[in-house]
């Protein structure tokens, strides 16, 4: 009974470990080179992590999946631009959030804007109902043209 105990201790530890999870930055122009070096589109997703609830769902519903994980890991370099309520955040990096918001003409969250390699956006996403399939071919239809 120990041996089996271990075994999908083990197994679970495995597999909790494999599971390709995501790097989101805050720094757009490290975002931006990095996509260039790569050859991926960023997505800057607008959000109010802490207090907007299709952010939140989006997250549980998409961003949290495996599936998303693996496509974003291979195509996307992603950029969280939070307007939170209950966390703080350092100054600068409120400021630059706001310049951000003003500058993609973001109304509501959550806005996901979509850039080229080359920092031209390509286009704009907001909460897609569906799971992880339906907004992997959102950003298929975005990224192919």
């Amino acid at each position: 009974m120990k041996s089996l105990l271990l075994a999908f201790i083990c197994a679970s530890i495995l597999a909790t470990s494999a599971r390709a999870e995501l790097n989101w930055l805050t720094d757009p122009k490290a975002a931006q080179a990095e996509a260039k070096q790569a050859n991926k589109l960023v997505m800057l997703d607008f959000t109010g992590s802490d207090w907007c609830g299709w952010c939140i769902r989006l997250k549980k519903e998409v961003f949290s999946k495996p599936e998303f994980q693996e496509y974003a890991n291979k195509n996307l370099v992603l950029v969280e631009i939070d307007f939170p309520k209950g966390k703080a955040q350092a100054k600068e990096l409120v400021q630059q959030n706001m310049q951000l918001a003003s500058r993609y003409s973001v109304q509501g969250f959550p806005t996901l804007i979509v850039l080229d390699a080359n920092g031209k956006k390509v286009g704009e996403l907001g909460y897609v109902e569906g799971g992880p399939t339906a907004f992997i071919d959102e950003l298929e239809k975005l990224r192919k043209g």
